[in-house]
């Protein structure tokens, strides 16, 4: 019976540690501006882009300068996010739960969610 258990419990885990957040991400709801996080974020992005890029076989560096641009532009407008909890809760379902973790994605659906919060169903 303890058997069991043990595997019940490490069948509940170790899909949590595929879960991680991607390797190199800076979390825009705990970012400080040092120089230091400003290029963990530039190269995270860079890094993202070029792997996103490569899966989908675009090879053109005009289309890569321009998503790394949106992506950078995404991850400063993220910094200011005012609700910084839902942020949190939108930056574990896309990087945390699957992966879709562009800064774009997450600014994306942050204001999806941000106007959804305010809103409520009237007949």
């Amino acid at each position: 019976m303890q058997v069991k258990k043990t595997l019940l419990a490490l069948g509940l885990l170790l899909p949590m540690a595929a879960m991680a957040m991607p390797k190199g991400f800076v979390d825009p709801t705990t970012f400080k501006g040092s120089e230091a996080e400003k290029q963990s974020a530039v190269n995270y992005i860079k890094a993202r882009t070029q792997k996103d890029m490569k899966t989908i076989g675009v090879d053109s560096p005009a289309t890569l300068r321009m998503m790394e641009q949106s992506n950078l532009d995404a991850f400063k407008q993220l910094t200011a996010a005012t609700d910084k909890k839902l942020l949190k809760k939108v930056i574990k379902t896309y990087c945390g739960q699957i992966d879709m973790c562009t800064y774009q994605n997450l600014k994306m659906m942050y204001d999806r969610d941000l106007e959804a919060s305010k809103q409520d169903l009237n007949w």
